[in-house]
């Protein structure tokens, strides 16, 4: 898929990944909703390793550019 059709799902609470990564990336998140300080929090992306927990993830313009992107688990 390509990341303008799998956005949407991510905005839906899917978590995706792509084809082409290592494996030591489990899945990119969408974290929407937060609140710090009774401020809301804009939305942001978490990324899954397989070793340090989360990071902050932005995509790159050849993340945006790939069309080997997968949904790896569907929202609940």
């Amino acid at each position: 898929m390509t990341f303008e059709q799998i956005l949407p799902e991510l905005k839906k609470g899917a978590k995706i990944i792509r084809k082409g990564w290592s494996g030591y990336e489990l899945y990119v998140t969408l974290v929407d909703g937060q609140e710090y300080e009774q401020a809301p929090v804009t939305p942001y992306f978490l990324i899954k390793t397989s070793d340090e927990g989360f990071s902050s993830f932005a995509p790159t313009v050849c993340d945006i550019l790939a069309d080997d992107w997968e949904i790896v688990e569907y929202a609940k």
